[in-house]
């Protein structure tokens, strides 16, 4: 009911940041507390958080869509619906992210199931999609890194059918929300659990079997102060840093990408704002072309890749 509220507007996210995965949010002490018996109209006006936001989270526990919430403004909310409102409410403003407290985060034109087991899928991360898209061949083979919600394997498989989509994560819990995704929107992505390339060096029909690897994996410097600010402060921190420079998973990635890919396959990963000149390095030290980065919608460096020459 809420993904034609919830869209790809950085609700529960705070506004794009340099990093890419930070996000502000002024956590209230005082508790808020909705009255009962008053009309959806003035729930909307009295509740503590922006109005969208306050929309999304009513049309949530309240199972109305946008209209719904028009046409039924004189609806009276009974004492358990105002229970209900006031502690979704008050989670949002202990700093909860809106998509954990719904549940639900659009990417790519898709509503996509996310838990605090997974990072919310970010609208810069779109960027990794469509670079992907433009790279695949007919019938080609690619392979998401890191899955996490599966909303980039997800994304490309439902963009294009014939891909085969395989999607690696090292976490269980992750890979069922990703599986819950791919079934949700019909996309044909294969799941395995694995730390990073480790599940696919046994089986030869991954060696030099792919057009595309992408991956958006962990980036943030360990003790960066933004993981316990904001949004960031809910989200699993494996998926946010690497507990170190924030280039060892990047590292690993270029390192082992010639492996799996096949003549002229591309290797394309989401980094930090100030992370495109390394990682452009750590390619070309591979012996990787057409080594490059390409800007978000905010003009920053965010994603970097490159083609893997004739061996």
């Amino acid at each position: 009911m809420v993904i034609d509220l919830l869209c790809a507007d950085h609700i529960g996210t705070g506004a794009p940041r340099p990093q890419g995965r930070r996000a502000t949010f002024s956590v209230v002490s005082k508790s808020f507390s909705l009255q009962p018996n008053i009309s959806l109209a003035a729930a909307l006006k009295s509740a503590p958080l922006d109005a969208l936001e306050n929309r999304i989270l009513i049309s949530h526990a309240l199972q109305l869509t946008r209209i719904q919430l028009i046409t039924q403004s004189e609806r009276l909310i009974n004492a358990g619906q105002a229970a209900q409102l006031s502690a979704l409410f008050n989670r949002r403003l202990q700093g909860e992210p809106i998509a954990y407290i719904v549940g639900e985060r659009e990417f790519f034109g898709l509503a996509l199931h996310v838990t605090p087991d997974v990072l919310i899928p970010r609208p810069d991360t779109e960027l990794l999609v469509e670079l992907a898209l433009a790279r695949l061949p007919l019938n080609a083979r690619a392979i998401d890194l890191g899955t996490g919600s599966g909303a980039i394997a997800v994304a490309i498989a439902h963009s294009r059918p014939d891909v085969s989509m395989f999607a690696l994560d090292v976490s269980d819990a992750a890979l069922q929300v990703a599986a819950r995704n791919a079934q949700r929107h019909g996309a044909a992505v294969q799941l395995l659990r694995s730390d990073w390339y480790q599940a696919l060096n046994a089986d030869a029909q991954h060696v030099h079997g792919y057009d595309v690897i992408v991956s958006n994996p962990p980036y943030i410097v360990a003790g960066d102060t933004h993981l316990s600010q904001g949004d960031l402060r809910f989200e699993p921190v494996g998926a946010l840093t690497d507990h170190a420079d924030g280039l060892s998973a990047l590292r690993q990635i270029v390192s082992g990408a010639d492996q799996y890919l096949k003549n002229h396959g591309w290797l394309l990963m989401e980094h930090g704002y100030d992370q495109a000149a390394a990682v452009r390095a750590l390619l070309t030290a591979q012996g990787f072309t057409q080594v490059q980065s390409w800007q978000d919608l905010a003009g920053i460096e965010r994603v970097s890749g490159a083609q893997l020459p004739t061996r």
